[in-house]
């Protein structure tokens, strides 16, 4: 693309954005939320969280009720009464639910695991906005054993970091008339602007998975993660926190067959500059220990996306997540050490971090270093406008990635969502990328389409930071999905998917298309069953066209206890293949829950030997809620990889301050055979 016609890309992106500016006032102004309001009470008595709620204070506090559900009748009100009601102190917020049910026997509670999605158990939710800003909150909600579950949302709902830990009680107690519930907030744990009388966004909600129901304290609701759709909590009095650092000192010992054995120290700090804006630092930090990538099945030519697992990674990472990824933390192997800084000031969201990697002793790459920095800018109702720069430093050379992003809301239903980015490093030409997405989000039903824009050079040097599957391309999509919720002949939900995508290169030839159709149902038994089918053509060397049919069944999969088994077959790049997939999750006790995943695919013709089985299996025994005991195993044997990892665990200053004690063997890159040995891991690591 010459740069004539690459400049007037970039114009008329940017005149879209000004002209959606423009209009969303005027469109936002048609869509006004009417939201509820609940007054929060001071107390100056002692709260125990223990999910009992037996303290006088609860006795005479406001109460929020009239829950309405969001699925599966929309708008009705929720099937089984829910109350809440709201304490605060100089130090906590505390949150007590009443949760009434007409089968409290049937009441399920199965996880234990911290961080475990809740949703396939009976639990709350509280959803906290404490700047106000219809944006972004916190969220923490529980089951019926206490198990926690906490993480942000941001961008309205557009993303969710479930990997966001805060400082924070729960409890819960079975009653005659159903279930309670607890939670204690720590304020120096969260962001906010300290003072009087100040109002945060809430809202509060409940899952009964037999029923297939979540209802919410407001709604109803086109998105359960649409913060600009939440209620007002008034009156809370709150000061600035009075613990501004905290220091986690650990030391982590390695044993390692046939090695020496060694021991080392590190170092991680965390600094409120404000009660809104905070750093962290990092010396040293500790990968050893962190679970290893789990092997699957990749039927394209493309990079396979792996998820960060290493807390200084994880936790604010949730502001750089963009279609165009201009950062992906999975680049930065062993680091020395990191600084980062994060906060939320008068509308402007910004993090910025550096870190500096260990020289790899196996391919010779020297330290490099990586910088990266993000702003957002808050503007209108829920929009916002944002910048992201990522910057790596290796050999005296500098690669990176810089651009524009924004997501325009105007209304609670239709958004418009874009970015433009440039690269730079060895080659800076045909190095501009943008896309364009304008969508449509019922909690019943989406459309979008979008338009991409993919350089020549963009993933060069993209990919030294960040994660671009492709590029040179031109690329439509569109996709249409919908839900029903008929509640007759056995049947209890369908949803139906459908996606079309094509690119061409950016000489005009066509590089691929692909067609996606998929159609589920939910039955009142406990039985769901789906059909797929994916139709594509890519050209690489020549032309191929590729297909795959699946069908899926599925027991239980609204709860944690669920068995799926799936079937597919089809061509791939010239083989045809059948590709089997199972998967069941098992609880033995209230303590020892686990579960065992397989994949065998057959190629014909195969030889190359690709054909191939992998087992996946998870167990973990938690003895109480800090003091647990977790496995992962895996096999795959196309690579004779037999990878196990023992984790075990004492928590005595949640979720900081531990006792770990690991055991591995076969650990190994994702998609590499590991050749570890016996290995022993010891970590203790103190919060000050």
């Amino acid at each position: 693309m010459n740069n004539k016609i690459k400049r007037k890309f970039i114009y008329v992106w940017c005149l879209l954005i000004f002209l959606c500016m423009l209009v969303c006032p005027v469109i936002s102004a048609q869509s006004k939320w009417s939201s509820k309001q609940l007054s929060a009470q001071k107390t100056n008595a002692a709260i125990r969280v223990n999910g009992i709620l037996d303290e006088k204070a609860w006795t005479s506090t406001p109460e929020a009720t009239h829950f309405i559900q969001f699925e599966p009748e929309k708008g009705r009100p929720a099937s089984e009464r829910t109350v809440v009601k709201v304490l605060f102190d100089d130090r906590f917020v505390y949150f007590g639910f009443y949760c009434y049910d007409s089968e409290p026997r049937k009441i399920a509670a199965r996880m234990t695991k911290r961080d475990a999605d809740l949703r396939s158990d009976d639990s709350v939710y509280v959803l906290i906005d404490t700047f106000h800003d219809m944006r972004t909150c916190y969220f923490v909600c529980t089951n019926l054993l206490g198990t926690q579950w906490d993480g942000r949302i941001t961008e309205n709902g557009r993303t969710i970091d479930n990997t966001w830990d805060g400082i924070w009680k729960s409890g819960a107690k079975r009653t005659d008339f159903g279930w309670t519930a607890e939670f204690s907030v720590e304020l120096s744990s969260i962001k906010y602007e300290p003072g009087d009388e100040r109002t945060w966004g809430l809202n509060l909600g409940r899952g009964i998975p037999r029923k297939l129901e979540f209802s919410f304290w407001t709604g109803p609701l086109e998105s359960v993660y649409k913060v600009s759709q939440f209620g007002d909590l008034t009156g809370l009095d709150l000061k600035k926190s009075s613990k501004k650092i905290q220091v986690i000192p650990h030391l982590i010992s390695k044993a390692q067959e046939g090695e020496k054995i060694t021991a080392e120290v590190g170092l991680d700090a965390r600094y409120a500059f404000s009660q809104t804006v905070s750093g962290n630092l990092t010396v040293n930090p500790d990968f050893a220990t962190v679970e290893a990538d789990q092997e699957v099945i990749n039927l394209t030519r493309f990079e396979t996306y792996l998820p960060e697992k290493r807390n200084f990674f994880l936790e604010g990472s949730e502001i750089y997540q963009q279609r165009i990824r201009l950062f992906y933390s999975r680049r930065i192997s062993d680091i020395y050490g990191g600084a980062k800084v994060y906060g939320k000031v008068k509308g402007y969201e910004f993090q910025g971090f550096t870190a500096q990697t260990v020289k790899n002793q196996e391919t010779g790459d020297p330290s490099a270093n990586f910088s990266v920095f993000r702003l957002k800018k808050d503007v209108m109702k829920s929009s916002n406008i944002g910048f992201t720069a990522a910057n790596k430093w290796i050999n005296g050379q500098n690669w990176g990635t810089a651009g524009l992003d924004t997501a325009l809301y105007f209304s609670d239903t239709f958004k418009f969502t874009g970015q433009l980015a440039a690269s730079y490093g060895e080659t800076n030409t045909d190095n501009i990328a943008f896309f364009l997405r304008p969508s449509y989000d019922s909690s019943t039903f989406h459309i979008h389409l979008r338009y991409t824009h993919l350089g020549r050079n963009f993933a060069d040097n993209a990919n030294r930071v960040g994660f671009v599957r492709d590029d040179n391309r031109r690329e439509l999509d569109s996709a249409i999905r919908k839900i029903f919720f008929p509640k007759k002949a056995g049947l209890e939900r369908i949803e139906y998917d459908s996606n079309y995508n094509i690119y061409w290169g950016l000489d005009d030839t066509l590089r691929s298309w692909k067609i996606d159709q998929e159609a589920s149902l939910d039955l009142k038994n406990k039985f769901s069953f789906s059909l797929e089918h994916h139709e594509e053509f890519k050209l690489y060397e020549k032309e191929f066209r590729n297909r795959q049919s699946e069908v899926e069944l599925g027991y239980n999969t609204r709860e944690w206890q669920q068995a799926t088994f799936s079937y597919s077959f089809g061509r791939n790049f010239d083989r045809d293949f059948q590709l089997l997939e199972g998967n069941v999750n098992f609880k033995l006790s209230r303590e020892f829950s686990a579960s065992y995943g397989l994949e065998r695919v057959l190629f014909d013709p195969d030889p190359e030997g690709d054909s191939t089985w992998i087992h996946v299996l998870r167990a973990t025994n938690y003895f109480t809620n800090d003091l647990f005991l977790k496995l992962f195993y895996q096999i795959n044997t196309v690579i004779d990889k037999r990878n196990i990892q023992l984790l075990f665990v004492y928590r005595f200053q949640p979720p900081f301050g531990s006792i770990q004690v690991a055991y591995q063997k076969g650990t190994g890159e994702f998609g590499e055979r590991g050749t570890q040995g016996h290995t022993l891991f010891f970590k203790f690591a103190v919060m000050f």
